[in-house]
Formats: C-alpha cells, sequence, structure tokens
C-alpha cells in the first residue's frame, strides 16, 4: 500500500490549478492566515479543499498519482 502526502505545496496548486508556482505560494500564505497557522506550519489537502473549493477526492486523486 502507497503512502499518500498529507501535506499541499505549491508545486502541487500549480499542477492542479493550473495557475503558476508563484501564485500557489501567495495561495498556500491566505490559506495559512484563514485557518490561522503560523508560518511555519503545513497545509493539509482537507484544508486546501475545504478553502479552494475543490472537492477533497480529486486533490487525493492527484496526491495518489504523483506520490
Amino acid at each position: 500500500m502507497k503512502i499518500i502526502r498529507a501535506c499541499i505545496y505549491p508545486k502541487d496548486i500549480q499542477c492542479i490549478t493550473g495557475r503558476s508556482e508563484r501564485y500557489g505560494r501567495k495561495l498556500l500564505n491566505e490559506i495559512k492566515a484563514h485557518f490561522g497557522k503560523e508560518s511555519h506550519q503545513f497545509i493539509t489537502s482537507e484544508e486546501f479543499a475545504e478553502y479552494s473549493g475543490i472537492k477533497l477526492e480529486i486533490v487525493t486523486e492527484y496526491l495518489q498519482k504523483v506520490s
């Protein structure tokens, strides 16, 4: 059984949304501010899906393919 990553990185956002990696970094910072996280904390796939409105199944499917 393959382990799926729990964290989202800017490159993941780039691949999922088709936007730039710089946009991915900006979006991660916005999500951290939204959830009240500090800069050293990670964003989970569930938090990304909730904030972006993208279904969790789509995010999980992408993470399975790249992991």
